[in-house]
């Protein structure tokens, strides 16, 4: 089962509002660095910032009573953001990457200290379960995340059922609309009968569980995929920073948005205390949340899975790692096909256009949703 990509904004959110940390006591959860590979990347452009963030099913902290299945499960990841903050820290790309995508996973640290060998294509979402442990990887994810891409990961951010559920709580629900109703059985195939309705048709505001719920849910709306579930949740994490920015970035607002998740988070060392977040929330400050875009690596359908389109995906690294922005009509963005445009990311523009078919912040869910179900 999957959390919603929307994580990715969460993160920003907690950015924005950092320095509210200052007033919270305990400490924030942190995974291990002796996971993280030894080979890495060089640093990109001086200035730029690439932040990797995963959605976690993992059922541990109370996180089985939302997400279902045992506690003592091995912990999975939802598909990750890999955000790039340019280096004018004022606009930031965030690149998803499919769970279906058949990537290597490179060696990773078992439980035990030893390693792994290199795995090689295998489900990009495999990488976090490495181990089999209730909490995840994230390291390996980490490390799969930089072989693939060829990027260095400056931070790693995990956020888990229970701090995405409690944040749409705290900004009091998000708009959405659905082109037909849920059930449990469209959250979870595997029930023999229909069970209670989740979700009803039309226009409403979700949060909680119930949002929880819709940002999940794969088989009951649209074509079913994995890539519409991405969209919607591309769309929702759109109408969610609008509400965020519509109830008023005030003291009120941002201490409960913090605390929320500062409880839901496990970070990299190099953010694990308050004082290094909010070092990391002020070299973010100036990224408004309307000036994120939404993109996922171009893809192609290799039978039921995911496959990269090449050169695509490698130029649309490539531009990231030279902090240039994107050539909004030449990057394929979510089209199933087996030979894409080629990127051409234009080292000209001033701020990061945004590619074919990525989810626009200008228009609402209900947009995406109810016009078209292009978001179902």
């Amino acid at each position: 089962m999957l959390l919603a990509v929307p994580a990715a904004v969460l993160a920003l959110v907690v950015a924005g509002v950092g320095w509210a940390y200052l007033r919270l006591d305990g400490s924030i959860a942190t995974f291990g660095a002796d996971g993280v590979a030894h080979d890495r990347p060089e640093q990109g452009s001086s200035g730029a910032m690439n932040v990797l963030v995963i959605g976690s099913d993992a059922r541990v902290s109370g996180n089985a009573a939302l997400g279902g299945g045992a506690k003592d499960d091995a912990g999975r990841s939802d598909t990750a953001f890999l955000l790039h903050v340019y280096a004018d820290h004022r606009h930031a790309l965030a690149v998803s990457i499919p769970r279906d995508t058949l990537v290597d996973i490179p060696p990773c640290r078992l439980p035990d200290g030893s390693w792994t060998g290199t795995r090689r294509n295998v489900m990009f979402n495999e990488a976090y379960s490495v181990g089999q442990t209730p909490e995840g990887n994230p390291a390996c994810t980490q490390n799969t995340v930089e072989k693939l891409t060829g990027l260095r990961v400056d931070h790693t951010v995990v956020v888990d059922f229970k701090g995405f559920a409690t944040l749409t709580d705290v900004v009091g629900g998000v708009p959405v609309c659905l082109p037909g109703d849920v059930y449990e059985k469209d959250l979870d195939p595997t029930r023999a009968t229909r069970g209670k309705l989740l979700l009803h048709k039309g226009k409403q505001t979700v949060s909680g569980r119930t949002a929880l719920d819709y940002v999940r849910v794969r088989h009951g709306i649209g074509d079913g995929s994995d890539i519409g579930r991405i969209r919607r949740q591309q769309a929702f994490a759109a109408s969610l920073v609008r509400q965020v920015k519509s109830e008023g970035l005030t003291p009120s607002k941002l201490l409960p948005l913090a605390e929320a998740a500062s409880k839901s988070m496990t970070v990299d060392p190099g953010l694990g205390s308050p004082d290094k977040l909010v070092g990391f929330a002020m070299s973010l400050k100036d990224v408004d949340l309307s000036d994120i875009r939404f993109v996922t690596v171009p893809w192609r359908y290799e039978g039921q899975r995911v496959a990269l389109v090449q050169p695509d995906a490698d130029a649309l690294w490539r531009a990231v790692k030279d902090d240039r922005a994107l050539d909004g009509g030449a990057v394929r963005d979510g089209g199933p096909s087996p030979s894409a445009e080629k990127a051409r990311p234009d080292a000209g523009a001033s701020k990061p256009a945004l590619p074919k078919g990525a989810a626009d912040g200008s228009r609402s869910a209900d947009d995406d949703l109810c016009s078209g179900l292009s978001y179902g």
